[in-house]
């Protein structure tokens, strides 16, 4: 077997492995809130995701990738050597996917495409020294740990006191949250669809100009709020069934009832005194449990649309994020059949259809270590604040994508979940957590650096 053939199958290796961690780290941010607050089960979010990721990848997914990802450094540089460029691009895979392994293993949310970045990054420094690296591009994913989770966190944290001033302050609060969806739906439905076609899926030819877009998401909004008046109306005030992620407290409605029963049978038994406290203690829970079914009520509606927003995140990822692994490797393809470098490269559709199933078989595995991070152990989270946390997310893709600005869609999301839980007060956040969280973000550029610069030499000791 010649040369070309082994390292075309170790970077193809390679690509898979970056795939499954993109899967086993990445995924959780469309999937997370939902499975924590409840409006999924991890079994539906996993199929869920599974669905949308996978065909966002290979349906929506560019077939056209750039060779290194962001533009970073100019491959142009390796003219004459581009087994330098394969070595590299397969360190760069290699080191990446294994940060996010461990990442993922301790449930830290960090960014795919900065982990890349930062392993390209790395070997580009190493061969073409400090002048090989655009340094203005580098700087601007640098700022974006700052600018991302600030804009999301900002957008969530004023939905949510909004939502919960005008229908949790109310004094009919599913009546007025029955009134405030079809005006909920329209926003989400404007800005999901305004975030998919506008420069979005250009594969599909779903990428038009700003106001285009606009025009095409106003006609979504205005239809989806439309039928949204009919199907808000079946909603009746019930309790909803509460998933379990990991053990968890049974539910408050189910332990009231419960309670009333009990101190019902002590009542019937008590005399004088003893039997009126008990009566006030009794009305007291009764009042209690109907502030919980109304609660529950209001949390279904938001339920299904917080699980359309994880949808969308979760087919926007599989279209956008799949690069992390094809980009690379499509480099290496381009290089090891061609023998020519180029600053695009196409993707063959078994390349993509590859990174789909890796990003499936990753989230089906590890997925969960990180959903648990997301959705339970930064704050606590129902529907209506997974839905607050994922609606400022899309929405700030679509701020960054209007204006240019490079985000991550992991620190977006983490900004948004951090933002519902600072308005209910620092005390709601666990500390620990989002500082390791910070740490681990901090850290992602130099230890993908070190990782492929380390496998690059490796490489080019056995195969140079």
């Amino acid at each position: 077997m010649s040369v070309e053939y082994i390292l075309l199958a170790i970077a193809s290796a390679g690509g898979f492995y970056m795939a499954w961690s993109i899967g086993a780290n990445d995924v959780a941010n469309a999937m997370g809130t939902s499975v924590g607050s409840g409006a999924l089960t991890v079994k539906r979010a996993v199929i869920l995701a599974a669905v949308l990721e996978f065909a966002g990848a290979l349906f929506a997914g560019t077939h056209v990738s750039e060779t290194i990802r962001k533009g970073i450094i100019n491959p142009m540089i390796f003219q004459g050597h581009e087994l330098d460029l394969v070595f590299g691009m397969i360190g760069a895979l290699l080191s990446a996917a294994v940060w996010l392994q461990i990442a993922s293993y301790f449930g830290w949310p960090v960014s795919t495409t900065h982990s890349i970045v930062g392993a390209v990054l790395g070997f580009g420094i190493t061969y073409g020294g400090l002048n090989a690296v655009d340094w203005w591009k580098v700087g601007s994913i640098v700022a974006s740990w700052v600018t991302s989770p600030l804009i999301s966190g900002t957008i969530a944290f004023l939905l949510f006191t909004m939502v919960r001033r005008l229908i949790y302050f109310s004094n009919d609060p599913v009546g007025v949250a029955k009134r405030t969806t079809p005006y909920l739906v329209f926003l989400v439905f404007f800005v999901l669809t305004l975030a998919m076609v506008f420069k979005g899926l250009k594969n599909l030819h779903l990428d038009l100009d700003l106001g285009d877009a606009m025009l095409v998401a106003t006609v979504v909004g205005s239809v989806a709020s439309v039928v949204s008046v009919f199907l808000v109306r079946r909603i009746k005030s019930r309790q909803i069934k509460e998933r379990i992620l990991i053990r968890q407290p049974a539910p408050v409605g189910k332990a009231i009832k419960k309670a009333l029963q009990r101190l019902e049978r002590v009542q019937d038994q008590a005399h004088g005194e003893t039997q009126s406290q008990l009566s006030t203690i009794v009305n007291d829970l009764r009042a209690l449990e109907r502030e919980v079914q109304i609660g529950t009520t209001v949390e279904r509606i938001f339920v299904y649309l917080q699980i359309l927003s994880a949808a969308f995140v979760a087919f926007a990822h599989g279209a956008n994020d799949v690069a992390n692994a094809v980009g690379p490797l499509a480099a290496v393809i381009t290089v090891l059949t061609t023998g020519e470098l180029a600053m695009k490269a196409a993707v063959p559709v078994w390349v993509l259809a590859m990174g789909g199933v890796g990003i499936i078989i990753g989230l089906a595995t590890w997925g969960w270590r990180v959903m648990i991070t997301i959705g339970k152990k930064i704050t606590e989270l129902t529907p209506t604040r997974g839905f607050c946390a994922e609606f400022a997310t899309a929405a700030t893709i679509v701020v960054a994508t209007k204006f240019g600005i490079p985000v991550s869609t992991t620190h977006t999301l983490v900004g948004g979940v951090l933002g519902v839980g600072l308005a209910r007060g620092i005390s709601a956040l666990n500390l620990k957590v989002v500082t390791n969280i910070i740490i681990s973000w901090v850290v992602t550029i130099p230890i993908g650096a070190i990782g492929a610069v380390g496998i690059y030499y490796l490489m080019k000791a056995i195969f140079g």
